[in-house]
C-alpha cells in the first residue's frame, strides 16, 4: 500500500478515535484531521474543497435561519402544547406522536429539514413536563432517517442514486422502499417504547398543568409567524420541484432564507446568523476533507471493488454485501462519499453482464440511508440533533447514542434484507 495511504487511514483512525473518546469537542477534532490531510499532502486543497460537500452545507444553513426566524414567534411551543394536549400530558404517547411525525416529514422533506423543525418542539415539551430530552431526540434521529429512506428526497443518497439512475423516478423510490421502511417503523415504534418508558415517568400534576395552558397565549407575533410559514411553505414546495426547476436543495433553502431575512427587515439578520448552529457546519467540512483522503488515495474504491468481487455476480450475494456493506460504512463514514463510489461500481457489473440491477439499487439506498442509524456520526440528521441539543446544555454522547442505534439499525437491515430476498430475488 502507497505510503499516502497508509497516511490517510492513519489519520483517519486517528480522528475517528479522539471523536468517539469525547475528550476534546468533535468540530475541533474533525477539522484538524482535515487540515492534516491537506498540510501532509494527502490531498491538496483545490480536491478537498471539491469533496466538500456545499449544497448539504448550504440546506443545514437556509433551514437553520428559517427555523430560528419561525422559532422567535412562539409557534414551535404552540404546536408542542397541541400534541402535548392531544395524547393527554403522557410522555410515552408524545414520543411516539413525534417519533411518527419526523419519519413521515422526512419522507416528503428531507431529514435535516424535518428534525430541524422537530427539535424546538420537543424542547418546549419536555421542558413542561420536566423531563430529559435525550431519549425523545434520539428516537427522532432514528425514525428521521428510516422515513427518509422511502422517497427520492428524503436522504441524500437516494438523491444521487435517483440522479445516476434515471429511470428510478421519484413514484419508483416510493413504491420499492415505502412498503419496508412502514414495517420497520411498526417494528421499532414498540421497541421505542420498551427502552425509553421508565426514563421520561413525570407527575401528574405536571400532565393536568399542560391541559391547564392556554396555547394562544404563546403565540407572540402573529405577522411574524405569517411571513415564516408562507416562506417555509414556499421552500417546502421548492424542494418538492427542485429537480423540475433544476435547482439544488441548497439553493431552495437560502432562497428562502434570505427572502425571510428581506421580509422580516435587517435587524433579524444578525440574530439569525448567530443562531445557525456553526459548530455542526464546520464539523461537516472536516468530516468531508478527511474522507476526501481515502477517497482521493483509491481505499475506498479498493474495498467497494474487492468486496462486489467476492460475489463473483451472484445476485442474492451480491444484493446482500451492497445491503450490509454499505450499512456497516455508512455508519462510521459519511454515506454521501461511499455511495459515490459505490454507484460507478454498480453500473459497472452491469456492463460485465450482471442483468437485473435493480435489487442492487435497492440495497445500496437501504443499505445507505439505514446504516445512518448506526452511530451519532453515521447521517447528517444525527449530527444537527446532537448539536442543537449539546447547544440547549442535553450533550448526546457517542457512546449512549451507539448503545441504542447500533443494534435497531443491525435490526432493520435485517428486515430490510429479508424484503430484498422475498421481492426481487425469489
Amino acid at each position: 500500500m502507497e505510503q499516502q495511504a497508509i497516511l490517510a487511514i492513519g489519520i483517519f483512525l486517528l480522528t475517528y478515535g479522539m471523536i468517539i473518546a469525547e475528550k476534546v469537542h468533535r468540530t475541533i477534532v474533525a477539522m484538524i484531521g482535515g487540515v492534516l490531510m491537506v498540510v501532509l499532502g494527502v490531498v491538496d486543497q483545490d480536491s478537498a474543497l471539491h469533496h466538500i460537500d456545499f449544497n448539504t452545507l448550504g440546506l443545514l444553513i437556509g433551514m437553520m435561519i428559517i427555523v430560528n426566524i419561525t422559532a422567535e414567534t412562539g409557534l414551535f411551543t404552540y404546536i408542542a402544547l397541541i400534541a402535548a394536549k392531544k395524547a393527554k400530558g403522557e410522555p410515552v404517547r408524545i414520543l411516539v406522536s413525534l417519533a411518527l411525525i419526523t419519519a413521515i416529514g422526512s419522507a416528503f422533506l428531507d431529514n435535516v429539514t424535518t428534525v430541524l423543525l422537530m427539535v424546538p418542539v420537543t424542547f418546549s415539551i419536555t421542558r413542561q413536563l420536566r423531563v430529559n430530552p435525550v431519549p425523545f431526540l434520539i428516537t427522532q434521529i432514528i425514525a428521521s432517517n428510516i422515513g427518509g429512506t422511502a422517497t427520492l428526497i428524503g436522504d441524500p443518497p437516494n438523491i444521487m442514486i435517483g440522479s445516476a439512475v434515471k429511470e428510478l423516478t421519484f413514484l419508483a423510490f416510493i413504491n420499492n422502499l415505502a412498503p419496508i421502511v412502514a414495517v420497520i417503523m411498526v417494528v421499532t415504534i414498540p421497541i421505542f417504547v420498551l427502552l425509553f418508558r421508565k426514563q421520561i415517568q413525570t407527575t401528574p400534576e405536571l400532565k393536568q398543568k399542560i391541559m391547564l395552558i392556554n396555547e394562544k397565549e404563546v403565540l407572540t407575533d402573529r405577522k411574524l409567524m405569517v411571513k415564516s410559514l408562507a416562506v417555509l411553505g414556499l421552500t417546502i414546495v421548492g424542494f418538492f420541484l427542485h429537480q423540475m426547476l433544476h435547482l439544488e436543495s441548497a439553493t431552495v433553502a437560502l432562497a428562502g432564507a434570505f427572502l425571510l431575512l428581506l421580509l422580516t427587515g435587517e435587524h433579524a439578520m444578525e440574530e439569525a446568523f448567530t443562531k445557525v448552529e456553526w459548530t455542526t457546519i464546520f464539523f461537516f467540512v472536516g468530516l468531508f476533507v478527511l474522507v476526501s483522503g481515502l477517497v482521493e488515495t483509491g481505499i475506498i474504491s479498493k474495498l467497494a471493488a474487492q468486496a462486489i468481487e467476492l460475489t463473483g455476480g451472484d445476485p442474492l450475494a451480491t444484493s446482500m454485501l451492497i445491503l450490509w456493506l454499505s450499512a456497516i460504512a455508512s455508519a462510521f463514514l459519511d454515506n454521501i462519499p461511499f455511495v459515490a463510489t459505490m454507484i460507478p461500481m454498480i453500473q459497472e457489473m452491469g456492463v460485465m453482464g450482471v442483468g437485473n440491477l435493480e435489487p442492487l439499487w435497492w440495497s445500496l439506498a437501504l443499505g445507505a440511508c439505514l446504516g445512518g442509524n448506526g452511530t451519532l456520526i453515521g447521517a447528517s440528521a444525527n449530527l444537527i440533533v446532537a448539536g442543537m441539543s449539546g447547544k440547549a446544555g442535553h450533550p448526546i454522547k457517542f457512546v449512549t447514542y451507539m448503545k441504542y442505534g447500533f443494534p435497531l439499525m443491525l435490526l432493520s437491515v435485517l428486515l430490510a434484507s429479508i424484503y430484498i430476498y422475498v421481492r426481487y430475488l425469489i
